[in-house]
């Protein structure tokens, strides 16, 4: 599993405007079960996405696509780890 924080570069507005093709480019990669979570950070000043893959190669090509990235708005860290405990009642948890 990967958590992929995104940090901007730029101020918000500059985000907001490619922010239309961000969610468009996290739908698809929910749809093809990439993505498990994500949101802003608090404050704001980038975001987190929870992913799971077979590489980080595989998790450097997808955010390489990534308009924030693509368009220099945002870098980004990943971090790879061993998910071995979760809860039992997760998307209850997750619920907003």
């Amino acid at each position: 599993m990967f958590v992929i924080e995104l940090v901007y570069k730029v101020p918000l507005p500059q985000i907001d405007a490619q922010m239309k093709a961000h969610v468009a480019f996290l739908d698809r990669h929910y749809a093809a079960g990439t993505f498990l979570v994500s949101g802003r950070k608090i404050p704001r000043d980038g975001g987190i996405i929870l992913a799971t893959a077979d590489s980080r190669a595989r998790i450097e090509a997808i955010m390489a696509e990534d308009p924030f990235v693509a368009n220099g708005l945002a870098e980004i860290r990943i971090i790879e780890f061993r998910a071995s405990q979760r809860a039992e009642d997760m998307p209850a948890r997750l619920a907003p």
